[in-house]
């Protein structure tokens, strides 16, 4: 449901960042596996529905206008898809995530080191996913947190693992989410006024079915290569407009 504010969704995320990980630095045990299978499934639940009814909600028209926006939807996903892998989005990722790997701590260490990786490592895991972008440009574009809410309830309970591991430091990570999220619904809501609502409509159709990769994800169903179709944002809009021009 879309909201009057814009930037709740970020205020969300970090909320339930904070609270997760000050939930982390009280306990020192993790969920048990049947805890955390019974949350993924839900969450995963949650993320289909909000990613499927986001995408057919953008159909509408008569059956012509529907078929039109169906073509878009493909087209932009394959072209998408092929520009990021050009421009290596999904490797560059893999990369970070590796190198936060490397980052967890295997013994002892000093205070300083843990405090500066639970931050680098926080920041890395809670900005650098698709989900973000994503989120964040439906909440500037047209005040859609659903997204971001779903995102907002990983990061809370990846926050409590990672501060039970790296101590407080993990805290600060909200800083650069909100900073980095902030910018990029600022930049969909100043975007906004300039797009008709059948580019807006493209772009939530192209974001549904990103999201409801998400959740293929969660559930370990499907390695999708989720961060090589983010330029389907930009193609959606651009191919609307210049559909609508051609048949004019």
């Amino acid at each position: 449901m879309p909201s009057e504010i814009i930037g709740l969704g970020t205020a969300v995320n970090a909320g339930a960042i904070i609270i997760g990980g000050l939930a982390g630095l009280t306990v020192s045990h993790h969920l048990t596996q049947k805890m955390e299978l019974r949350l993924r499934v839900f969450l995963a639940a949650l993320t289909v529905w909000v990613g499927l009814s986001l995408t057919w909600q953008s159909f509408h028209g008569g059956l012509g206008a529907c078929a039109r926006q169906f073509v878009v939807l493909l087209v932009s996903l394959t072209v998408g898809n092929a520009l990021g892998r050009l421009l290596g989005l999904q490797t560059g990722l893999n990369h970070l995530g590796a190198f936060v790997k490397k980052t967890l701590p295997t013994g002892t260490t000093p205070a300083a080191s843990r405090f500066s990786d639970g931050f680098v490592s926080g920041a890395i895991v809670f900005c650098l996913v698709p989900l973000a972008i994503v989120g964040a440009a439906l909440d500037g574009l047209g005040g859609n947190y659903r997204p971001l809410a779903i995102k907002a309830a990983i990061d809370g309970l990846a926050a409590v693992g990672f501060t039970a591991m790296f101590g407080w430091g993990v805290l600060l990570a909200v800083i650069p989410v909100v900073a980095y999220q902030g910018a990029i619904t600022l930049l969909g809501a100043t975007l906004a006024p300039l797009l008709d609502p059948d580019q807006l409509a493209s772009i939530n159709a192209v974001a549904g079915l990103l999201v409801f990769c998400v959740a293929l994800i969660m559930l370990q169903l499907k390695r999708v290569a989720l961060a090589d179709y983010l330029p389907s944002l930009l193609i959606a809009p651009l191919l609307t407009w210049a559909l609508k021009r051609l048949f004019l």
